[in-house]
């Protein structure tokens, strides 16, 4: 009996071990203030080797776009559209289409208006994307961020 409990519990962890979560994409945030009614928010992934997330410009029928999503504030409002580098385009036969992406590490960028001089001191929000390999997709992930504003 104590054999078979043995063995049971070995299974459970040596499959735990194989179950584990992967994470090919690391995120960072700083912000730069422009002045007292502006700032700039940076949203840095870094990616492992073998892996990359896509554009925030992906036709539909396509991956699931990397993409940001401000809290609503009225000490703060997004200007304009979030930006990004020039991607990676390919045509990838899993989704039959031309799409753009990045490798390595990828920095996006948004311009902020500062309603609230002196009040303001982080700007928050989600942000969604979705990694990729040569070999399969993780799920999409949706990833909360507060980014300090400074002085």
């Amino acid at each position: 009996m104590k054999r078979v409990l043995l063995v049971i519990v070995a299974l459970v962890l040596s499959a735990g071990a194989y179950a584990q979560i992967e994470t090919p994409v690391r995120w960072s945030y700083a912000a730069k203030k422009l002045n007292d009614k502006e700032a700039v928010v940076l949203l840095k992934a870094t990616i492992q080797p073998g892996w990359h997330i896509y554009s925030l410009n992906v036709k539909d029928g396509g991956p699931i776009k990397t993409s940001f999503e401000f809290t609503p504030s009225k000490l703060y409002a997004p200007v304009g559209k979030t930006t990004e580098p020039a991607p990676i385009t390919k045509f990838e036969k899993a989704f039959n289409m031309n799409v753009s992406y990045f490798e390595k590490e990828v920095v996006f960028q948004q311009k902020i208006s500062i309603k609230a001089a002196g009040k303001v001191d982080k700007v928050t929000g989600k942000l969604t994307y979705m990694t990729c390999n040569d070999k399969k997709c993780l799920p999409p992930e949706d990833v909360d961020f507060t980014i300090p504003l400074g002085k």
